[in-house]
């Protein structure tokens, strides 16, 4: 499915199981249907912010990757933009003073926008395909993007695209992609999580704690279209290879999260499975102390004795040859 270059096109508000259905047989199409239907609540569901937090987050996760002697660079690409997450707090922490953003998803570009223009940020943007990009050869000094290359079903023909239109010696980042292994058990625990939040909230005394069932439904068709934009997982040293294979210099792999994983996802699908404000500030605080120091203890300790496969994020960074 090719989607039209438009910059004013109809988002797809929510899927009707029969959308979900044909999804199965198109991801792209379940690619538009989930990141339309996720546009407008993606922000509030993963905890995305444009402050100092995320700010510093999305700094941090570049910096991890390639540093940040490069800075500030020229014009800025986000593929895969969501709601413009990584560009727009890049952007923020200096890594660029222009930018694009680009999804196959109508309404995540116009999400992507709006943050941008409230954020004051010379930032446009486009539905684009990454297999497919609208841009001219050699148009960008930086490409990044955040848990966008597992969406992709051709990442030999995208990583070609993002070295075409980056100009020679300019570099690309992508953060945020599960890793086989990381994969494998960051579900798993997803699932015995929702499970068990949907199973325990049938008693009567925790019925404040119950999403109504339309709301469980919906989330369930979201879960089965999320299960198939997910095309791929990867292992670190094939990720590389593939990266070089298309023509990229100095390809390198490196992986995070790894405790830090293992409470990550629970908490958000238990998030996901109660009302929305039901948890409150306390609960967000343990979340997110929790998150930092586990991922404190991956980065100082378990990265030097556990194998970089065993960590649920990979981060790919890469230059065009100049």
């Amino acid at each position: 499915m090719l989607l039209p270059m438009s910059t004013d096109p109809v988002p797809h508000p929510h899927a009707t199981a029969e959308e979900v259905e044909a999804a199965r047989h198109d991801q792209k199409l379940a690619n538009v249907l989930y990141h339309d239907w996720e546009a407008g609540s993606y922000d509030d569901k993963w905890s995305i912010s444009y402050d100092e937090r995320c700010i510093t987050y999305a700094a941090d996760r570049f910096r991890y990757a390639a540093g940040d002697a490069d800075w500030p660079y020229g014009r800025a690409l986000e593929l895969g933009c969501g709601t413009g997450f990584f560009l727009l707090n890049l952007m923020q922490a200096g890594l660029a003073k222009t930018g694009s953003v680009t999804d196959l998803s109508p309404g995540m570009v116009a999400a992507a926008l709006r943050n941008a223009a409230h954020l004051g940020l010379d930032v446009d943007g486009r539905v684009a395909d990454a297999e497919r990009l609208p841009y001219d050869d050699a148009t960008f000094d930086v490409v990044v993007g955040h848990a966008v290359l597992h969406h992709i079903p051709d990442l030999d023909t995208a990583f070609r695209e993002v070295l075409r239109v980056l100009r020679p010696g300019g570099r690309f980042v992508f953060a945020g992609e599960p890793t086989r292994i990381g994969d494998r058990y960051a579900r798993r625990l997803g699932a015995l999580t929702w499970s068990a939040a949907t199973t325990i909230t049938k008693a009567p005394a925790l019925a404040g704690w119950r999403r109504t069932q339309t709301e469980l439904d919906g989330s369930s068709r979201a879960a089965a279209l999320e299960a198939v934009v997910d095309v791929h997982v990867f292992d670190p040293a094939e990720l590389e290879r593939l990266a070089r294979d298309a023509g990229a210099r100095d390809a390198r792999v490196v992986t995070e999260e790894f405790t830090a994983a293992m409470l990550g996802w629970p908490v958000r699908t238990f998030e996901a499975a109660v009302p929305p404000g039901k948890l409150g500030t306390g609960w967000a605080m343990f979340a997110y102390r929790g998150w930092q120091g586990l991922s404190w203890l991956d980065g100082r300790v378990l990265s030097r004795v556990v194998p970089r496969a065993w960590f649920y994020n990979a981060l790919i960074t890469g230059t065009r040859p100049g």
